[in-house]
């Protein structure tokens, strides 16, 4: 019984994460996209070339659109949980780089959720664990 009860928290928590992550960056995929001025004029002070910001938004709405599949494309939603580890590691260079230390609030809340997600994921899916006994 503890199993179970334990296995259903790790799903809320897993489902949470996801549609936490599906929000946040669907909202920046989308604000790349559609270039928003707020988000669009920040990066390019940063030095990212267009297409880039285009390119990396059309990624994030692709990644948000294989983590809300149900029960299926495992290996691509590993892919898409390091694709957005590296999204948000660069977010904090950029951040850091850009605003100082204020710049790294949002990188650092982001990075803290993907990981409690992926962490959850890896529980829930045993046939993901990898045992290198």
């Amino acid at each position: 019984m503890t199993e179970l009860k334990e296995l259903r928290k790790e799903k809320i928590i897993y489902r949470a994460g996801i549609i936490f992550l599906s929000t946040w960056f669907a909202a920046s995929g989308f604000m790349e996209v559609t270039k928003n001025p707020l988000v669009w004029h920040r990066t390019i002070l940063m030095g990212y070339p267009p297409y880039f910001i285009t390119t990396l938004g059309i990624a994030k709405l692709a990644g948000v659109i294989v983590l809300l599949v149900p029960n299926k494309l495992h290996w691509l939603k590993e892919w898409v949980f390091a694709a957005f580890f590296f999204d948000v590691i660069f977010a904090f260079i950029s951040g850091y780089s850009f605003g100082g230390i204020s710049g790294l609030v949002t990188p650092v809340a982001a990075f803290i959720f993907i990981l409690i997600t992926y962490i959850m994921f890896r529980k829930i899916n045993p046939a993901l664990r990898v045992s290198f006994i």
